[in-house]
């Protein structure tokens, strides 16, 4: 029975005229959430109805959250981890090994080594991997404040941990090139104990701890 504010009790029912009255508003929705990683167009579809059909302060959290995200989260001005402070809290803190740095492709994959509790020392986050067919050239990469960090600081070891795919093996190959001859430094890389192809997000602590374990100098 409709509601004397004009709306309907059943949210299935309330979309269905979302649908008929604002089409623009979700397709721009759909088109936006479809650019994000990993989301196609039935996912996107998916989700912007499912936004939809939030209640009022269910749907302004998430609008919140998503305007705190852009005001408060920036890059860290040390290793470029996307953090609310600067120095991020792993730059920050005390007691961690700073002759170690581990070279990661993404602040999630950073995080997820962290999960695996089996590194203390620092990172470096390249902002992405080398994939010129995708726009993606050296220059687009953090490796200039890699250099200048090496180059600042008493590093021994730099450990390549992009992904176990082409463009990862690509990317570690180039900084192995830049960084060699730099006197004191030994630059390994994460065992094979990840699967080829793989990302390091979507790996488990076990296999992630096991790979830092193994890692084999290149």
């Amino acid at each position: 029975m409709p509601r004397s504010d004009g709306g309907c009790q059943h949210p299935q029912e309330r979309i269905v005229i979302m649908a008929k009255t604002s089409d623009g508003a979700i397709e721009r929705l759909i088109g936006l959430l479809s650019r994000l990683p990993g989301v196609g167009e039935r996912t996107a579809e998916r989700l912007a109805y499912h936004i939809g059909r939030l209640g009022g302060k269910e749907a302004l959290a998430l609008a919140d959250a998503i305007r705190d995200v852009q005001r408060n989260v920036r890059q860290c001005s040390v290793c470029c981890l996307l953090s609310e402070s600067d120095p991020c809290h792993i730059c920050a803190a005390g007691g961690r090994d700073t002759a170690r740095i581990c070279v990661v492709e993404a602040s999630r994959d950073a995080h997820a080594i962290e999960a695996s509790g089996s590194y203390n020392g620092l990172y470096h986050v390249l902002g992405g991997r080398l994939a010129p067919l995708d726009g993606v050239e050296p220059e687009h990469l953090n490796l200039a404040q890699l250099g200048k960090r090496i180059k600042d600081t008493d590093v021994k070891e730099v450990i390549l941990a992009t992904n176990p795919d082409m463009e990862g093996d690509t990317t570690a190959a180039m900084i192995k090139d830049i960084l060699a001859g730099t006197e004191g430094v030994s630059i390994t890389r994460l065992a094979r104990g990840l699967p080829s192809g793989s990302h390091l997000e979507y790996a488990n602590p076990a296999i992630l701890s096991e790979a830092l374990d193994q890692r084999r100098e290149l």
